[in-house]
């Protein structure tokens, strides 16, 4: 039986082309200063040169804890276990260290940046702001007081007659990095009004007998972690409650013809940060002892959430303003 002939091999399509690198993407440097008594000293440069003499504060390699803030773990241990159970953690203090170098064009300008940058970051004046600036122009502000490094060393590789080198170390007590995009929302609404959004109908609303409810008002926090708002309620407003899956907090209304929750021409306050916790309106006054019993003021998720909001109207327009500015984790 005859062999049949081999056929050679015809490739007819062309081999495909090789895929293009990756183009890097073209980015600035990062600026970093540092501002201290409580935000509102001199902000002094740490990236770049004050002036064409070089005398200069300038962060030198070699920073830690400015990136995942420190966590406690906790758990559990059983006697007839091994190892432990875990139970849960928390976001610690979170500390840094930022190596900075002085350089003077003599003596007397490397004293000067020594005593400028002393008074600047001294805790007794405040907190200083740390500010970290990207090359995409979104700007990280962290809290932080300063707690040691500047004691000094004059050995021959920290200091010279025109120079010095410092380890900065400092405390952050509220370890989350803050944005400068302060998140708002507000709505408007009156006597027979629809709930309104910048003029347009947010959602289908139930309005009867001027009571305002909305169980799925949806709040988008593009942060890293949960952030707490700023509520402003502009009266006159009988009632209101807030609520948050299985927290809540309000003033319930009274009967018809009685005082308002929020009378016409005020504005309540609530505040729900940390440490700043406070119901008052915009003359001072405490509206806590008329809050409702077990009150919860609720922080906003991260990423996408709904609140329910029921308020009971007065005779004429009010208003609602949500604010809060985003958390994140690292600059």
């Amino acid at each position: 039986m005859p062999i049949p002939a081999i056929k050679p091999l015809v490739l007819d399509q062309q081999p495909a082309p090789l895929p293009l690198p990756p183009q890097p993407v073209v980015w600035g440097h990062t600026h970093v200063t540092i501002t201290g008594s409580n935000g509102q000293g001199e902000e002094i440069p740490l990236t770049s040169f004050a002036t064409r003499e070089w005398p200069a504060i300038i962060i030198q390699a070699g920073a830690t804890g400015l990136d995942m803030p420190p966590r406690e773990l906790h758990a559990d241990d059983s006697p007839n276990l091994d190892g432990s159970i875990y139970r849960g953690s928390r976001v610690a203090a979170r500390q840094i260290m930022i190596p900075v170098y002085l350089h003077g064009v003599d003596r007397r300008t490397l004293k000067d940046l020594k005593r400028r940058l002393i008074r600047a970051i001294n805790p007794d004046n405040g907190f200083c702001v740390l500010k970290f600036a990207e090359g995409d122009s979104l700007t990280r502000t962290l809290h932080a007081y300063y707690k040691g490094g500047l004691e000094g060393d004059e050995g021959a590789d920290n200091a010279g007659f025109r120079w010095s080198k410092f380890g900065l170390q400092f405390t952050a007590f509220d370890p989350w990095f803050y944005g400068d995009d302060l998140q708002v929302a507000e709505w408007s609404f009156g006597d027979g009004t629809p709930f309104l959004k910048k003029g347009e109908a947010l959602f289908p609303l139930s309005l009867s007998k001027g009571i305002l409810s909305s169980k799925n008002i949806p709040i988008v926090n593009p942060g890293d972690v949960d952030a707490w708002p700023i509520w402003e309620l502009k009266g006159p407003i009988r009632g209101f409650k807030m609520t948050s899956g299985d927290r809540s907090f309000g003033i319930a209304a009274g009967p018809a013809g009685g005082p308002a929750a929020v009378p016409a021409g005020r504005t309540l306050i609530v505040d729900t940060r940390p440490g700043m916790k406070s119901l008052t309106d915009d003359q001072g006054n405490n509206y806590w002892p008329r809050v409702d019993s077990s009150p919860s003021l609720w922080p906003v998720p991260a990423g996408k959430s709904a609140v329910s909001v029921d308020l009971t109207t007065g005779s004429s327009a009010a208003s609602l303003r949500l604010s809060f500015r985003p958390r994140y984790e690292s600059y």
